[in-house]
């Protein structure tokens, strides 16, 4: 029954009557390779017709053969595309949410001088970073070993080509060296942990919070909403507004003839009861500091007060404490100087 069905889809096969007939790859050739496919469907049905079909559709490289490997080769590549980016995806939210060891949490806490919390936080950055290029970088392998099977599925010699290949990488090599250079910064950039996702970074031409860090790129976006895409062989010099700790440095100009023993304690009554109301007594990480005068001119003089805080929430506390500063000092009648600008730090 199978066999007169087979024969009704097929063009004439009569005259197959032996093993030979049926399963001979070319007519011409002296060679009796037989497949141990045709073989095994010989010894099943002794059918030369059914044997040479099978031969003709099923065996070696026929049509539906190569096809249904190609299709198996690109649901393969997909799953196991998938599956690598879960993989990857649970590793790092593993590495960003697990506890630290007690002596670890000690030992972070005296390196950098702040909560083990920053550290946490840190590390989840890092991980996030590290997830997206491991992501990257599992979809190219995977893709191209994909495209290469699928080469060799549809005839094409690749030992040419994997030949070539250095010679090509070389040629490359000259003809993009910027995208090289793109590539060995970002490596030294993850390796050396500079920044990472949701830093508050400024490397010279842009200032902004990293949205994302490839090998090649670095996505920011500054405090007016635009998206920055500045490639790592362009940063030169990064400065990282956000990591492990911030600190609000805040320049009060005061009248030359003013107080200043009343000036300094009026600062410091005022940073330090901003820092003992919640939220900012989880924000600011240490008892503010006068550091005192920070500059003289004819017509001010310049107090300083600091005061260290969790990452990223230097901008909200300093506003926050020039606030309350101009509403203590409204309070005591000490009037506030004009400036031009404000002192730079030292």
């Amino acid at each position: 029954m199978f066999a007169r069905l087979a024969m009704s889809v097929l063009p004439s096969v009569s005259g197959k009557t032996s093993l030979k007939d049926a399963c001979k790859t070319d007519p011409n050739s002296i060679s009796e390779h037989i497949t141990k496919g045709c073989q095994l469907t010989w010894n099943l049905t002794h059918n030369g017709d059914l044997t040479y079909w099978y031969h003709v559709w099923l065996d070696g490289s026929s049509p539906i053969t190569w096809t249904v490997k190609l299709i198996l080769t690109i649901v393969i590549a997909y799953v196991l595309r998938r599956l690598t980016h879960k993989l990857i995806t649970k590793i790092t939210m593993r590495m960003a949410e697990g506890t630290m060891p007690e002596r670890l949490r000690e030992k972070t806490r005296t390196i950098f001088d702040g909560s083990p919390v920053l550290v946490s936080e840190r590390r989840r950055q890092r991980a996030e970073t590290m997830g997206s290029v491991l992501r990257s970088i599992a979809s190219v392998i995977i893709l191209g070993a994909a495209t290469l099977t699928v080469l060799g599925y549809l005839g094409l010699n690749l030992t040419p080509f994997l030949a070539s290949a250095s010679i090509i990488g070389v040629a490359v090599a000259f003809g993009a060296q910027n995208l090289v250079k793109d590539f060995l910064t970002g490596m030294f950039m993850l390796l050396e942990d500079q920044y990472g996702v949701g830093d508050v970074i400024d490397v010279g031409t842009a200032k902004g919070t990293v949205e994302a860090v490839t090998l090649r790129t670095t996505r920011l976006r500054d405090a007016d909403g635009v998206v920055w895409y500045v490639p790592n062989g362009e940063i030169k010099r990064v400065g990282n507004e956000s990591q492990n700790w911030s600190r609000v440095v805040l320049d009060v100009p005061v009248e030359y003839d003013a107080d200043l023993d009343k000036v300094r304690t009026l600062l410091s009554e005022t940073a330090s009861a901003l820092a003992a109301e919640p939220p900012w007594d989880e924000i600011i990480l240490e008892d503010p500091t006068v550091w005192g005068v920070q500059a003289l001119s004819g017509e001010a003089v310049i107090v300083r007060v600091v005061c260290k805080t969790a990452p990223g929430q230097q901008g909200d506390t300093a506003r926050e404490l020039r606030e309350r500063v101009k509403k203590t000092f409204d309070s005591a009648g000490v009037p506030i100087a004009p400036f031009k600008e404000d002192t730079p730090a030292a």
